[in-house]
């Protein structure tokens, strides 16, 4: 495999990792108008709890169960559902800016308790020499990587196919009315706190499996894989790719990650050693002058929302 090849395939586990995220995401926002900023934190539980499950056990941490990865990743994304429903039930009666507030302060939490609870998360060095699931039957990273791709791809496909299925349904219907307009729902019988909250732990779940994914791929999990910046990113992958629709949400993965990791060569390349720190500000410009550029000339990104009409209207 050339390099170009290698590196394209890295690009593309790596993209259709995040696709998922974005799909996480874009149930909560597309779908039901909750404003989650705290995305990374999420992504954070399932990866940190799919190392810890899935580890080799050593003896001045806490964890390394040295569990099969499949196991693991159920276990990281059982740890999100139970911290969304923690975090849903004490911030979902915020609305808007609130609960975005409160999210990414939460989130901030996690990276620093990841940072400094040593004992369990190995704090700022992070955990190292994760197994990564049937590398062993490859002869070389490259054909691992090719058939890990495959897995990363039909898990996004999986994903993608439940959430159509589910926003097609009657369910899904009632996430838009929940939306659109809360009280009217209410007054239709619905409990919009229950559907936020069920859509919150879905979602939140969804970033979780994908955090899995991740330290299946990299072998490796350390606080710098989460800061701050990565829920700019995913924020930004919605926005261009349109939210309310699942297809814009893996576009849009794609197309800023693209962005992202073209213009972080570019930098590499192009600038001085000494500036490629300051350079890399570059980097969340180019994605904030994409955002601007879409929201004036495609505002509901790239593939929007497919407008429904009932079938009852004239």
């Amino acid at each position: 495999m050339t390099g170009f090849a290698a590196y394209l395939v890295f690009f593309l586990i790596v993209a259709l990792t995040y696709s998922i995220v974005v799909m996480g995401l874009n149930i909560q926002w597309g779908y039901t108008g909750l404003f989650n900023a705290g995305v990374v934190g999420f992504f954070a539980i399932g990866a940190y709890g799919t190392a810890i499950l899935v580890g080799p056990d050593r003896a001045h941490l806490i964890g390394g169960f040295g569990l099969p990865f499949p196991i693991a990743v159920l276990g990281g994304m059982a740890l999100c559902a139970l911290a969304a429903l923690i975090v849903g039930l004490a911030t979902l009666r915020l609305r808007e800016e609130y609960l975005a507030i409160a999210t990414f302060g939460i989130a901030i939490s996690i990276q620093l308790v990841a940072l400094n609870f040593e004992s369990l998360t190995g704090g700022a060095q992070g955990l190292v020499g994760l197994p990564r699931p049937l590398f062993g039957l490859f002869d070389s990273p490259a054909s691992y990587n090719l058939f890990y791709l495959g897995v990363v791809a039909v898990m996004a496909g999986l994903v993608y196919w439940a959430l159509e299925t589910a926003v097609r349904s009657p369910w899904g219907r009632l996430l838009k009315a929940v939306r659109e307009d809360e009280t009217a729902a209410r007054s239709l019988g619905r409990n919009p706190a229950r559907v936020r909250l069920e859509v919150f732990v879905l979602g939140c779940v969804l970033m979780g499996l994908a955090g899995g994914l991740y330290v299946g791929f990299i072998g490796y999990v350390s606080p710098l894989d989460f800061l701050p910046i990565l829920t700019f990113q995913i924020w930004a992958m919605l926005i261009v790719g349109g939210s309310g629709n699942n297809r814009g949400a893996i576009v849009g993965a794609v197309g800023v990650w693209a962005l992202w990791a073209m213009s972080g060569l570019a930098i590499s390349r192009l600038l001085p050693v000494a500036y490629q720190s300051q350079g890399g500000a570059i980097q969340v410009i180019l994605i904030g002058l994409l955002i601007v550029l879409t929201l004036i000339f495609r505002p509901r990104g790239l593939i929007g929302e497919a407008e429904s009409v009932s079938k009852h209207a004239d």
